[in-house]
């Protein structure tokens, strides 16, 4: 099911104008650490290919300096 719905939101967010690479379904167990942090970093590392979101204003961009989210993933 929840494959599904990540299929679903992917062609939403593709509609909608935002790359669909910026949703993202791993399953990572607990006792998983370090794959985890691989999981996560990859995925930071392609979000900051693909640039600032769509979705925000670029003064935004520009008044957030260096880092343009709360946990410095833009």
């Amino acid at each position: 099911m929840t494959a599904k719905r990540i299929a679903f939101m992917k062609k939403f967010l593709e509609f909608s104008g935002i790359e669909p690479e910026r949703l993202n379904l791993k399953w990572v167990s607990s006792a998983e650490g370090p794959r985890f942090a691989k999981v996560v970093t990859e995925f930071v590392e392609k979000i900051r290919e693909l640039g600032p979101s769509p979705l925000r204003p670029q003064t935004a961009v520009r008044e957030a300096g260096q880092s343009t989210s709360a946990f410095g993933f833009g």
